[in-house]
């Protein structure tokens, strides 16, 4: 009796890579609206949620103002810990962690514009669809992109698999028939 060979086992090609949240984590710059989670271990009175202001700071008990914008949740915990261990914590440990980012903004043609939570790993493509979808009248393929940092604004037409970032605002432009 014959055996029959085993069918070919399918073995899909790799995507794209993308990384995790821990890893945006690590190189996100903070800045006003973003929503924190600061971690004092030992001291449970410090340890709360802080939103970033509209200046870019968190205000904490004991040490008042710190500012945040322009930081890494890392270097955040570190000037926290900083500021604790002048006069109030011997040897403060501080952990710094982002709860919610900043929202995204969306305009133009769309059928619902305006602001909205930004998801990490979404693209212009997924930001257009919780906006509801394109409009009628747009054009699909320029989609105009702003995104701020320390050094000013950058604006450009981008592809819909462009990833977001937390502040960014995106136009769609309207097409003449």
């Amino acid at each position: 009796m014959a055996v029959a060979a085993p069918p070919p086992v399918a073995v899909a090609a790799p995507g794209p890579y993308v990384a995790p949240v821990a890893m945006i984590d690590d190189r996100y710059r903070l800045d006003a609206g973003d929503k924190l989670r600061v971690v004092v271990f030992g001291q449970e009175g410090l340890t709360n949620s802080y939103a970033v202001d509209a200046g870019g700071a968190i205000t904490m008990p004991l040490i008042g103002l710190v500012q945040a914008r322009g930081l890494t949740p890392a270097e955040l915990s570190r000037s926290i810990a900083a500021k604790l261990r002048n006069g109030f914590i011997r040897e403060p440990s501080v952990a710094c962690e982002v709860e919610a980012y900043r929202p995204f903004f969306i305009l133009g043609e769309v059928a619902a514009p305006g602001q909205y939570p930004y998801v990490p790993n979404m693209t212009v493509e997924s930001a257009v669809a919780i906006a509801g979808g394109y409009s009628p009248r747009a054009l699909r393929n320029s989609v105009k992109m702003t995104r701020s940092n320390v050094a000013g604004s950058v604006s450009a037409v981008v592809p819909p698999t462009t990833l977001v970032s937390p502040g960014d605002t995106i136009v769609v432009g309207e097409r003449w028939f």
